[in-house]
């Protein structure tokens, strides 16, 4: 029997470790490396994006640096005379920690907390703390707790080292230390980690299980999935197309739930659109891997809306990276739609530009509802492969006539003695059913 809990009863402990760590830290530095292939102005915008990423999570940035070196140090990260200067520098103006731009492993945050006395965080930790705060179901609450304890898991000698900082280690009375209770505690908190990982990984197996069963009663329909950086304005089109109440928010990581909607289509041909997480570069590994449940919406689709906020310079950059991770989920050779949002934002003539740019792809503006019937047009153009078609019916015939008022778009029909002669947008699929009455354009 198994005794695995299913995803609904799964219940989450009142006293999470993640929670006991959510210090009220309320200020920061951040700092990078720069290596010598580096662009200058490449490295200021990922420091602009984790301002931002550490805004949402409710952390003031009070100051950035940089170190020039050709690789991290293995210990510490960064050199020893550029930690001391940092150091210093959160002395004299109260900031409570460090942001390091990068992932640090377990031993470089350990050792700078060890050997120069501050609190250090790495980027993961700022969007693992997003992500926790911004949980509103169950599922997404599973999937975050998940990427949580797997971050945490390495970490432990660390996050036990504060405890037996803060409550001193206690000694044999022989005067040699014993074992801290961090210490004994380690092997223990790993046990219980990984049978909570085990237990989550269930849980959202279960899901995975129920969103298949449901992709498998709309088979027939054709699936739409809305991707793209975080903050593109997915949501605000996900509205707009739908008419549903997405949250929409000036933030990153607003959405960390897939929405999925019916789409009404010209045609009539059943459509269903889903909204997805946000994506970000460098996203952690393990949080692509706890979202799987999520970002199967992506993978299962016929279409990709790959939403991008052409008002931001940085667009092009934005467009690789969700690439990149669309071709780590397998995503890749899905036909997609470039969506060039917020295009009321930008100049007509460079929105013109972008779109002949990039070929397969449509300006629009979700909020100000410019360009979606042009969207909507370009969706059934290529998840349908709509063509037009002059059809010359004989009137015994009117049955089909009835059937392409449902299944394509009618854009003439005129009655005359000869027959019927109609004006149809229709899909490739539905081509058998009016092969034989396809005539030449008319005069």
């Amino acid at each position: 029997m198994n005794s695995d809990p299913n995803w609904e009863d799964f219940e989450f402990e009142e006293e999470e470790i993640w929670n006991e760590l959510q210090k009220k830290e309320k200020s920061a530095f951040i700092a990078a490396i720069v290596r010598q292939k580096d662009n200058p102005e490449e490295v200021e915008a990922s420091l602009d994006e984790l301002e931002r990423l550490a805004d949402t999570a409710g952390i003031t940035v009070l100051g950035r640096y940089t170190q020039k070196r050709p690789n991290p140090d293995r210990g510490t990260y960064f050199g020893k005379g550029f930690l001391e200067n940092i150091r210093t520098h959160l002395l004299q103006v109260g900031a409570d920690m460090l942001i390091v731009n990068a992932e640090l492993s377990p031993m470089q945050a350990r050792n700078i907390e060890k050997q120069y006395e501050f609190k250090v965080i790495d980027r993961t930790e700022v969007i693992l703390s997003i992500f926790h705060d911004h949980a509103r179901t169950r599922e997404a609450k599973l999937q975050v707790k998940l990427a949580e304890l797997q971050y945490q898991l390495p970490r432990l000698r660390r996050l036990w080292g504060h405890f037996d900082k803060e409550h001193g280690s206690v000694r044999s009375t022989g005067g040699s230390a014993s074992r801290g209770m961090g210490e004994k505690q380690i092997e223990i908190d790993k046990r219980l980690i990984r049978d909570q990982i085990r237990k989550i990984n269930s849980a959202i197996d279960h899901i995975s299980t129920h969103k298949l069963t449901q992709r498998k009663q709309r088979d027939n329909a054709k699936k739409i999935c809305l991707v793209g950086y975080t903050n593109a304005g997915k949501s605000t089109l996900f509205n707009r197309l739908t008419d549903a109440d997405v949250l929409v928010q000036d933030r990153l990581f607003a959405t960390l739930d897939s929405t999925s909607r019916q789409l009404k289509l010209s045609t009539g041909a059943p459509a269903v659109i889903s909204d997805t997480v946000g994506f970000i570069s460098d996203l952690p590994h393990h949080l692509v891997a706890s979202f799987r449940a999520t970002l199967m919406e992506a993978v299962d689709a016929d279409l990709l809306l790959h939403v991008v906020d052409i008002s931001d310079k940085r667009h092009d950059y934005y467009i690789q990276q969700v690439n990149k991770v669309l071709a780590g989920i397998g995503a890749d050779k899905i036909s997609q739609i470039l969506v060039l949002n917020k295009k009321d934002r930008v100049e007509e003539r460079y929105s013109k530009l972008l779109e002949r740019h990039y070929g397969t792809a449509v300006a629009i503006s979700a909020s100000q509802n410019q360009g979606i019937d042009e969207l909507l047009e370009m969706v059934e153009l290529v998840l349908m492969d709509n063509r037009r078609y002059y059809l010359h019916l004989p009137y015994e015939q009117t049955s089909l006539v009835s059937r392409l008022h449902d299944l394509g778009r009618i854009e003439k029909e005129d009655y005359r003695e000869d027959g019927i002669h109609i004006q149809v947008i229709l899909g490739k699929m539905n081509r058998h059913l009016i092969q034989d009455y396809i005539v030449e354009k008319p005069n």
